[in-house]
């Protein structure tokens, strides 16, 4: 804050005091050379203190011994100087050095000259000691008070500044304040300007860009007009173009009350069919350049991996040899279609776009399978070889993987050249509906009518059998895919591939072959009358001696289950369906004959013995639950479900009162069957005992043919068990022409034996239930007689 050169002057003052000093001694003696350096050079060797002086206690007066004070970096710092040097501590010390220093001042100093009077001496010395006592005492309050005095006139002088400084800068405010005023009119008006220049820009550069829609005619029409527009279709332009003339038709359509509109929107469009024709004509003959080559060295070469080198990696090489061709091709592609190849419908210009690319797609799936029908044609001959040499279900395998993996090959190469991988889909307007209705030989992602073909000519002369287990094969092998790992590529096209040929083709094609088959060995069958007599079984399995249309039924079941996936085997399959309806009609033929003739086989017990085979069947395989074979007891496994619900009091309750037959849906598993017919009433005890009653029929014909299995196995079994109960209460009563009862019983042991040889828990509830049923009818005649 303050200069150095404000405070030299005190130093040298002090300097210059005590050279005159020293100098006023020089006629004293010499000082030895043996004296210690602990003292001054200019006193005298010997030193003696005054004992007068050391025993006088009287108090100090004398002013504090001055202290050099440090210099004060700023005005506030000046304040904490004095505070330290006025604490007592400071104090203390000043009053210690003052004391040494008194002594030392006290030393008599010995004159060198003559020998002094003891008188003058003393007063000499006084006089010396107390100048320098004054001087040393004030010297330090001297300099602290010129200190004072120039910060003073420093800080008087800011002081003034300051106030200059204040006064020139409301001067200044006055002034700005009154040139703001008188300016902001001036201001109002320029903001004014400044909006309005803004909003003319704008409008100008609104127009210039509207201009430009209509100033880029002439500029393609000559670029597309000229006599190498053909090749414009290899260059990045051409890209640019097409941009150019789409937004210009946009804009067009979007502002038709312009001037010329309509006019201007006729010729866009009319050049975007023209530059989009010669993109088409320039990729014809590009393909076919490439293809002409490829052709010959496919036709040169017999090698089948030289044959698949020659197809994918040699053509799609070539024909990438371009600049901007495709690229070109994928931008007028993707312009109509996303990579999946769902439709940009919201495109003004999708249908143009569309058609290019429909006729794009055309002419490369030409060139492409003319190329490759040497090659089609050798895996078509090859497979036919193998049907005869090897089985069907070989050939079969090996011309379906083949087909796949050329189809693959084939989808891939598709999707480098136009950037585009269709999926399935329903859309009409979708790339996929585009490429579907091409006619080839060559197997690709969307036409897989050719592997169906060539299926179907070799398996419509096969059995059944045989159909099963390749529809089967597919299904699982590509279908049903469970890998761990991530699904590839192939393998998601290989599923796609087979779900199109499965529903669109195979499953037609074996559906109809399994409604050929019902009505041959099911519907038309006509079997001996010793088929619809119950044998033994055969190797204890429970089929064995089932009614031939039955066994036939169980076995295109469980074929049909085979081959097909388990969403298809539910209750709404036209085959499953059929083949149950068919089989229960082929039953009630059976039953009319057995009714009709002496055959000698209870109608009841066929009935019972054969719904029951079907209906276990249906449940084993719970439409979808595969099981090869079942032989044993096992056959029957599902026969106890029939009567796990059947009381001795619910059939007592049932006898009893013929009005209650509702609970003998206990027979059956699952839930009430009568509770299933809608609308239908509880039918009678005549209902249920007369099969032809025309009321039931009726029902059953409106319902599917599980219900209709139901509803024929429930009264089967109510007529067989009230019959045999009614045998065995006239043997008990002895009536005319009634048989005893040991005689009943044992016919009765003998039927049941043979129809279920190996389930005695079947024999054992037919047994319980003739005999509650017995019981019943015996307390309902005693009713009878108590009320006559």
């Amino acid at each position: 804050m303050y200069e150095d050169s404000w405070y030299s002057f005190v130093p040298e003052f002090q300097q210059q005091k005590r050279g005159t000093t020293s100098q006023s001694t020089g006629h004293r003696r010499r000082e030895s050379l043996l004296q210690q350096p602990n003292g001054t050079t200019d006193r005298p060797n010997s030193i003696e203190p005054l004992s007068e002086i050391l025993e006088q206690h009287e108090p100090d007066n004398s002013p504090p011994e001055a202290t050099l004070a440090r210099r004060a970096k700023s005005y506030s710092d000046l304040y904490d100087i004095v505070k330290a040097l006025s604490k007592p501590d400071s104090k203390k010390k000043r009053r210690k050095r003052r004391k040494d220093s008194n002594w030392d001042a006290l030393t008599v100093i010995e004159p060198k000259g003559r020998e002094a009077l003891p008188e003058e001496e003393e007063l000499a010395n006084d006089d010396v000691f107390r100048d320098e006592l004054l001087q040393a005492s004030q010297q330090e309050y001297l300099l602290y008070h010129d200190r004072l005095a120039m910060t003073e006139r420093h800080l008087e002088t800011l002081v003034e500044d300051t106030n200059s400084a204040l006064e020139l800068l409301e001067s200044l405010c006055k002034s700005f304040r009154s040139v703001e005023d008188q300016t902001t009119s001036f201001r109002a008006q320029c903001d004014d300007l400044l909006s309005e220049q803004k909003r003319l820009q704008t409008l100008a550069e609104e127009v210039g860009t509207e201009l430009e829609y209509y100033s880029y005619l002439e500029n393609v029409t000559r670029r597309l007009n000229a006599p190498g527009a053909s090749r414009l279709v290899d260059n990045s332009v051409f890209g640019e173009v097409l941009d150019n003339l789409d937004s210009c038709i946009a804009f067009m359509e979007k502002n038709p009350s312009y001037r010329d509109a309509e006019t201007y929107l006729a010729r866009y469009q009319a050049l975007l069919t023209k530059a989009l024709h010669l993109l088409e004509v320039g990729f014809t003959n590009r393909v076919e350049k490439v293809s002409s080559e490829i052709s010959k060295q496919i036709l040169a070469t017999q090698s089948e991996s030289a044959r698949h080198a020659l197809a994918y990696g040699r053509f799609e090489e070539t024909l990438m040899e371009s600049y901007s061709l495709i690229p070109n091709i994928q931008t007028v592609v993707l312009r109509a279609y996303d990579r999946a190849g769902q439709a940009k419908s919201g495109d003004p210009s999708f249908d143009t776009f569309s058609n290019t690319a429909k006729n794009l797609f055309q002419a490369y799936w030409t060139i492409r399978d003319r190329d490759l029908k040497p090659i089609t044609q050798h895996d078509l001959d090859t497979f036919k070889a193998e049907v005869k040499e090897l089985s069907v279900e070989t050939a079969v395998r090996n011309y379906t993987k083949q087909c796949f993996e050329r189809s693959y090959n084939e989808a891939s190469l598709f999707g480098r050249i136009f950037a585009l991988e269709p999926q399935f889909s329903s859309d009409s307007s979708s790339a996929f509906a585009a490429l579907k209705p091409h006619k080839l030989s060559l197997v690709n992602g969307t036409n897989i009518a050719p592997v169906a073909a060539n299926l179907q000519s070799v398996l419509g002369s096969s059995n059944l059998q045989t159909i099963c287990n390749v529809v089967g094969w597919v299904t699982n092998e590509y279908l049903l895919l469970d890998y761990d790992e991530e699904e590839t590529g192939f393998a998601r096209h290989c599923r796609e591939l087979t779900a199109r040929l499965l529903t669109e083709h195979l499953w037609t094609f074996t559906d109809a072959v399994f409604e050929a088959e019902i009505a041959k060995s099911i519907t038309k069958a006509v079997d001996p009358p010793d088929a619809l007599k119950i044998g033994p079984l055969t190797n204890g399995v429970a089929s064995s001696n089932a009614y031939p249309p039955v066994k036939r039924a169980l076995e295109l079941l469980v074929m049909f289950d085979q081959s097909m996936p388990k969403e298809r085997c539910q209750r709404n399959s036209p085959v499953v369906y059929k083949i149950v309806k068919e089989c229960i009609a082929s039953l009630k033929r059976g039953e009319a004959r057995i009714k009709s003739g002496k055959i000698g086989t209870d109608p009841d017990l066929f009935m019972i013995k054969n719904l029951l085979i079907l209906k276990n069947e249906l449940v084993s395989l719970e439409i979808g639950d595969v099981r090869d074979s079942v032989a044993g007891a096992s056959g029957m496994q599902h026969f106890g479900q029939i009567w796990e619900a059947l009381s001795p009091g619910n059939l007592i309750g049932l006898l009893t009162s013929f009005t209650g037959l509702s609970s003998v849906t206990s027979y059956i598993p699952g839930s009430s069957l009568w509770s299933r017919v809608s609308g239908s009433s509880t039918p009678t005890p005549e209902q249920m005992t007369k099969g032809n009653t025309n009321g039931v029929h009726g029902h059953q014909e409106s319902q599917d043919a599980s219900e209709q299995l139901d509803q024929m196995l429930r009264q089967s079994i109510v007529a067989f068990t009230q019959r045999w109960a009614g045998l065995f209460n006239d043997a008990r009563a002895r009536k005319l022409g009634a048989k005893n009862v040991t005689k009943v019983q044992k016919e009765l042991d003998e039927m049941l034996d043979v129809a279920f040889s190996n389930q005695p828990e079947v024999v054992a509830k037919l047994k319980e239930a003739i005999q509650m049923n017995a019981q019943a009818q015996q307390s309902q005649e005693g009713n009878k007689i108590t009320r006559v």
